[in-house]
């Protein structure tokens, strides 16, 4: 299977798919999993809450790309510290095929990553991208430059696999950033 799964319960699973797929907005949607690392045990996250960013959480937001408020970034680092927690960010895309991370969002992770990584010192931090076509993730478990696939999506026992196509994008992205 290779790389950790996320794990979500049912109940969570259907309340986070609906606040992030059938938002009528029209523009992409985020929330933000807080969760124990299980690396020991099964190589999981065992998500415990979440929470969803509300539309006064952005800075800017549309179809293709968001930008956090400073008071959502400040507020969802600080709960992750005060629950002892990982961060797994997750957000939509629209498009019906199989998801991938798109150049923007690998770029915000570039400067995001490294700051929550010193800031929940050295905790995992996680990304999923979902869409009608399915999901993908990315988890940066070694350090905040090395980020490995997920493996999907784990509810009660059944994992919906990730399309495993942003691990590639990373990569060429990190050629063509530290080429350019």
């Amino acid at each position: 299977m290779g790389g950790p799964t996320i794990q979500l319960t049912e109940t969570d699973r259907e309340a986070l798919w609906a606040h992030l797929l059938e938002s009528t907005r029209g523009t992409e949607e985020v929330a933000f999993l807080f969760a124990r690392y299980e690396g020991a045990t099964g190589r999981a996250f065992r998500v415990f809450d979440w929470y969803a960013v509300p539309p006064e959480g952005f800075a800017f937001c549309s179809a293709w790309h968001f930008e956090l408020s400073d008071q959502t970034r400040g507020f969802v680092i600080k709960r992750a510290h005060d629950l002892g927690a990982c961060m797994i960010e997750v957000h939509s895309h629209d498009d019906p095929d199989p998801p991938a991370f798109s150049p923007s969002d690998l770029y915000g992770f570039r400067e995001f990553v490294p700051h929550v990584w010193w800031r929940l010192k050295g905790r995992p931090y996680g990304a999923l991208v979902v869409s009608p076509g399915g999901l993908d993730g990315l988890v940066w478990r070694q350090g905040p430059d090395a980020p490995e696939r997920v493996a999907g999506v784990e509810v009660e026992g059944t994992v919906r696999r990730a399309s495993h196509l942003s691990a590639l994008r990373w990569t060429t992205e990190m050629e063509e950033y530290s080429d350019g």
